[in-house]
């Protein structure tokens, strides 16, 4: 009986080894990126975020809402999801021409959650894009809405900056940023993210990493500076081995919150206090929930942060494109406008793909009214 339960044992021990062997190897694939390391490692470990071998929110962020366990989560998500977590029919959208745009005009193309172009006082500027179709590892799942993918990589025209607020793969996307490639001329990011895009091919000289409070200075008029968030950071086992983070864009006219992702907390005041006003402010908005309420805004306090930013204009951005929480696809957009329009918040929604200019008035049709 010992010799069979001892055999029992080294078969256990020997399968678990392959599997583990199976995950390592997996886990090599490109688009897992790679881990900062060498030089670029001991500049992480200076930076004050950094603190217990990760970096830090300022506050105390717990990944689940007290008295929440990862097994509700887990079963919620597979068995308690809204019936409309992902649209039912096929999305509008508009296909513009991107390289044909006046260079002259400031204006924004949304391509659905947080990717979007902005032109800026003759500058493009291109935002945590992800043309591939879908925000995982695993390109069978985390797929994107029918109709949220009109735009891919080769639709984009050069890009003066590329913004990348953190490395989750529904903000950095291997498969569109290895496309990109040779139209970037620079990329903005926090600490750490540069070991994947040089790793994926990326110049060094391309790439430029900073910490929160940081400031650059890109061309004439053209500064930015990293501003905190309330997030984390992964692409595989281990967390926040990289910088998330928002950013202040300062242009010749314009000055705009690019806000990655976001828990609500006291920084959106003090980045108005310091940085405000904003002509606009691009907040995420969607794939929230109280069980993770530290690390998403709820649509609520989205409108509330803009205001805390000091900013002229809201545009709700991470929605309409994936499904990765357990609300109805278009219930961040509802509540958004019904929370702006009680606190006289003035909000930007255009449809997919619709090139709209700041300047414009922010009353746009409510194109997803009559969607199932």
């Amino acid at each position: 009986m010992i010799k069979i339960f001892l055999k029992i044992l080294v078969v256990i021990a020997l399968l678990i080894a392959i599997l583990v062997l199976i995950v390592f190897l997996y886990m090599k694939q490109p688009q897992f990126g790679k881990a900062p390391a060498g030089a670029r490692m001991e500049k992480l470990k200076k930076s004050p975020n950094y603190r217990d071998g990760a970096f830090q929110n300022l506050n105390n962020t717990p990944s689940l809402k007290e008295g929440v366990s990862y097994y509700t989560v887990f079963k919620d998500f597979f068995f308690g999801q809204s019936k409309r977590v992902a649209p039912a029919m096929v999305l509008p959208s508009e296909k513009t021409d991107l390289k044909k745009l006046n260079p002259n005009e400031n204006l924004i193309v949304w391509f659905g959650h947080s990717s979007y172009l902005m032109q800026l006082d003759g500058k493009r500027i291109l935002v945590d894009p992800v043309f591939s179709g879908n925000a995982s590892p695993l390109s069978f799942t985390t797929k994107s809405f029918k109709g949220a993918d009109v735009y891919t990589a080769d639709d984009m025209p050069e890009i003066d900056y590329l913004f990348i607020s953190h490395d989750h793969y529904d903000h950095l996307d291997h498969r569109t940023v290895v496309a990109l490639r040779h139209k970037v001329k620079h990329v903005i990011t926090g600490l750490g993210v540069g070991a994947h895009l040089e790793h994926w091919g990326y110049d060094t000289s391309m790439i430029i990493e900073r910490d929160w409070n940081e400031h650059i200075i890109l061309d004439s008029g053209f500064e930015a500076t990293l501003v905190p968030s309330r997030h984390f950071s992964g692409r595989g086992l281990k967390r926040n081995g990289t910088l998330w983070t928002s950013f202040v864009l300062s242009t010749p006219s314009q000055k705009i919150f690019i806000g990655g992702d976001s828990g609500y907390d006291t920084h959106f005041a003090t980045i108005g206090a310091q940085h405000g006003p904003f002509s606009l402010a691009i907040l995420e908005n969607g794939q929230y929930n109280e069980y993770w309420k530290y690390i998403h805004m709820m649509p609520e306090e989205v409108v509330k942060a803009a205001v805390e930013l000091n900013a002229q204009k809201l545009f709700p951005v991470h929605w309409s494109k994936f499904a990765l929480a357990l609300h109805d696809w278009d219930e961040p957009i509802m509540r958004v406008v019904k929370e702006a329009k009680q606190r006289n918040m003035p909000l930007m929604h255009p449809m997919i793909g619709k090139a709209v200019k700041l300047v414009d008035t922010t009353h746009h049709e409510e194109w997803w009214n009559g969607l199932q």
